[in-house]
């Protein structure tokens, strides 16, 4: 079932906005209808009541000399202009009611004949009587029955403190209706200019409101699914509410991606180290029995007997035998090694050991060696490792190819950073670079990465690759707090 509460704010902020103007617009448009109403019929009541007393006080003459024509004259003079009818505001019937209440003079004298009672034509007039019966001032009095459609002004005539008789005056209700509908169109038009106006100023400002929220709202929903980067995520750069929740919101994404981040080196660590356990283990098995094989040849070389044959099939066993034990001993990696500490000659003799392999290829290598004195770490790990990453590094670029080198420290670690522009690692190989015997190239067996990653690891520092096209980084931080052995 539809609710307007699921909709998006895209669209429920701009709708509220929107009914908020047009409600806004049409009360104070009523608002102004009512007060000029009103004011309407303030001026009707004013202008009624100064005509009535004006009446009251020229009708006294007449009424103490008992001239009705004199009297019928006065009420019918005011009420009538030349050739336009009844003016809109003008008493639709006037009429004189003598000291007993009954008619004295009329307007209209077809429907209030003289003397007669005003009470068997019009049965407004029994509640007027009884109005004038509790009237005791003698100015003026409005009179408004809710069942009636006339508007009636009584005024007493008095002379010398007698009361002479009483002028009653009927206006009709919608006599100012046509003037109200014409200031009423006037205020429509008015109200419909500023809705037009309003209205997409209104839609406006709501959509620029809600679009930040709709799009904070959509970047939250793809958290379950995956993290989205810093450029993907947009939010109102303010010091408001929603300002502060976009920030707290990019703080939030941050920390989950240190989080993921850590979670994926947490499993890789304990998985290299799994296999570091494993590859260790058999290496130790393998050992013992290649040891004793090797002695055994050497010693059946040494005292059997000169046939030629069996000397070339001894030489090819113990020439296999051999590999085998020099691939094992690579899965075999001591930190303990003893050494000197390193220093800047040793950064250059690895630079002369790789620079062959790099005129094989035509490659460019960059070296540059921040290294001053001696550096308390074991110089023949960290050569080792240098020799690992910049052979890889080399294998890795085409011909003419570029690699760049730079060791450096500072004042709690040294630094290498080997960089080439060769093939770029796949993201789904990354997460198994540093495993034995896996390589990314034909005819690599992987185990050097092994050995450079196991060696980083024993000398407790942190190995990083970044990859993308023409832009391979592999960064080694080594902890100086270890000293050499």
């Amino acid at each position: 079932m539809f609710r307007l509460r699921d909709l998006s704010f895209r669209y429920k902020i701009p709708l509220r906005g929107s009914l908020l103007v047009v409600v806004t617009a049409l009360l104070v448009t009523a608002s102004l209808m009512f007060r000029e109403y009103d004011a309407l019929r303030g001026d009707l009541i004013a202008s009624s009541a100064g005509m009535a007393r004006l009446l009251a006080k020229t009708l006294v003459t007449p009424l103490v000399h008992d001239d009705v024509w004199r009297a019928f004259e006065i009420v019918n003079s005011p009420f009538h202009t030349s050739g336009r009818g009844v003016e809109p505001q003008a008493a639709e019937m006037v009429t004189v009611l003598d000291a007993r209440s009954r008619v004295y003079v009329s307007t209209q004298p077809a429907r209030y004949p003289m003397l007669a009672d005003p009470v068997r034509a019009n049965r407004d007039f029994g509640a007027l009587e009884h109005a004038i019966a509790h009237y005791r001032e003698f100015e003026p009095a409005t009179v408004e029955m809710p069942d009636s459609d006339k508007l009636y002004v009584v005024t007493p005539i008095v002379a010398d403190g007698v009361l002479l008789g009483t002028l009653v005056m009927g206006y009709s209700k919608s006599a100012f209706v046509p003037r109200f509908y014409a200031i009423a169109s006037r205020a429509a038009a008015v109200t419909l200019l500023v809705i037009a106006v309003l209205l997409p100023a209104s839609w406006y400002w709501a959509q620029r409101f809600a679009r930040p929220l709709a799009e904070l709202a959509q970047s939250m929903g793809q958290v379950s699914a995956r993290i989205p980067d810093d450029d993907e995520v947009r939010v109102e750069q303010s010091r408001d509410e929603l300002g502060q929740v976009g920030a707290a919101y990019k703080a939030m994404l941050k920390e989950l991606r240190e989080k993921e981040s850590l979670k994926r080196e947490i499993v890789v660590s304990e998985r290299l180290a799994a296999v570091g356990r494993l590859t260790a283990g058999i290496a130790h098995e393998i050992n013992n029995p290649l040891g004793g094989m090797l002695n055994a040849i050497n010693t059946f070389k040494r005292h059997g007997g000169a046939d030629a044959m069996r000397s070339r099939t001894l030489s090819l066993l113990e020439r296999g035998l051999l590999q085998i034990r020099d691939t094992v001993a690579a899965l075999l990696v001591e930190a303990r090694v003893e050494s000197h500490p390193l220093s800047r000659q040793d950064i250059e003799d690895t630079r002369t050991l790789v620079l062959a392999d790099a005129h094989a290829k035509s490659a460019c290598v960059d070296w540059e060696n921040d290294i001053v004195g001696t550096v308390p770490i074991a110089s023949t790990l960290v050569r080792q490792i240098l020799i690992n990453l910049m052979l890889n590094a080399v294998q890795a670029v085409g011909e003419n190819g570029n690699v760049s080198c730079r060791v450096y420290r500072d004042s709690r670690e040294l630094h290498i950073e080997v960089v080439n522009d060769g093939a770029h690692i796949a993201p789904e190989r990354m997460g198994y670079l540093f495993e034995p015997f896996v390589s990314e190239r034909a005819g690599g067996h992987g185990i050097g990465l092994w050995v450079t990653y196991q060696i980083v690891r024993q000398l407790r520092g942190d190995i990083a690759v970044a990859s993308e096209p023409d832009d391979t980084r592999f960064h080694v931080s080594l902890p100086l707090e270890r000293q050499v052995a």
